[in-house]
């Protein structure tokens, strides 16, 4: 028997939270607030750019001052250090977001730490993470990307108890949290990265399955348990000599082979992305009401 597997959609998923986010920013008008999220870029890079576009369309959808700070790639750390202590000092930002990578001569993880953990909207603040692994009440200023995962699971009520998860990819920025927050809604969790021994192993007895590691079409339908579900985070870039653009944006599965084998799966574009965003509004609007002390 063949499968037609469900499209999770992520786009349906982030425009439902988008909605009632700016539910939220009107009444903080009311409160005489309005929410501001400064977004520093160091450099030019392309997909840099490209991101921090679509972040400030969604701030533009829902009602948040989005400030676009551009530094040249030759910035220092200290003069980047100084900037954000700038932010954080400032009544007028609820939300700080320096867009990564950074050039290499500058610390990320430096950076990232110099960021008031209270307008850390990214999520990637030791403090924040730190609460996070604890439970999930405490999950509150959390990575968006594993954030938007567990809201799109939710949104096609996807029971999470007892589930076997195998994610792949350790990153702090997917794989680590994700794997926390998974563990907080009692699913059983393997991570798997570029030493696993085996892969498949792992892969084929996942009830749900995460592909977070940058490759294109990685994951095969070999590597898949049958109606399995998959989350598929990678945002890679193909050769596509159909298209105006020259190239085309695929995932870290195998999507349209696996269709007929599993019984759900995100797509890519439209999948994690979406919700990546969506997840970035939400912190910044929970950063507000943290700030300003409003319930």
């Amino acid at each position: 028997m063949s499968f037609s597997a469900q499209i999770l959609d992520g786009r349906l998923v982030a425009d439902n939270l988008l909605s009632k986010l700016s539910e939220d920013v009107k009444f903080l008008k009311t409160q005489n607030l309005q929410l501001k999220l400064s977004i520093i870029l160091v450099g030019n890079n392309p997909a840099s750019i490209s991101y921090i576009s679509q972040k400030r369309k969604a701030c533009e959808k829902i009602g948040i001052i989005d400030d676009q700070i551009n530094l040249p790639a030759t910035t220092s750390e200290n003069e980047l250090l100084q900037k954000i202590n700038e932010l954080n000092n400032d009544r007028s930002v609820h939300g700080i977001l320096v867009q990564l990578p950074l050039p290499k001569h500058i610390n990320e993880a430096k950076i990232i730490e110099a960021i008031d953990h209270k307008k850390d909207v990214d999520g990637f603040h030791p403090y924040n993470v730190g609460k996070m692994f604890l439970n999930k009440d405490f999950e509150n200023l959390s990575p968006c990307t594993p954030k938007g995962i567990i809201k799109i699971l939710e949104f096609y009520n996807i029971d999470l108890v007892g589930k076997e998860v195998t994610i792949v990819g350790r990153s702090n920025i997917v794989g680590k949290p994700l794997s926390a927050m998974l563990i907080n809604r009692s699913a059983t969790v393997t991570v798997c990265h570029s030493k696993t021994k085996n892969l498949k192993f792992h892969t084929a007895r996942a009830d749900i399955l995460i592909a977070a590691i940058g490759k294109a079409k990685f994951i095969t339908t070999s590597m898949v348990k049958k109606e399995a579900i998959v989350i598929d985070v990678g945002v890679n870039r193909v050769n596509d000599t159909n298209s105006e653009k020259s190239y085309k944006l695929v995932g870290d599965t195998d999507f349209e082979n696996l269709l007929t084998k599993i019984s759900a799966i995100t797509p890519v574009p439209g999948g994690c992305g979406p919700m990546t965003v969506a997840c970035l509004m939400e912190n910044t609007v929970k950063a507000a009401y943290q700030i300003k002390n409003l319930s």
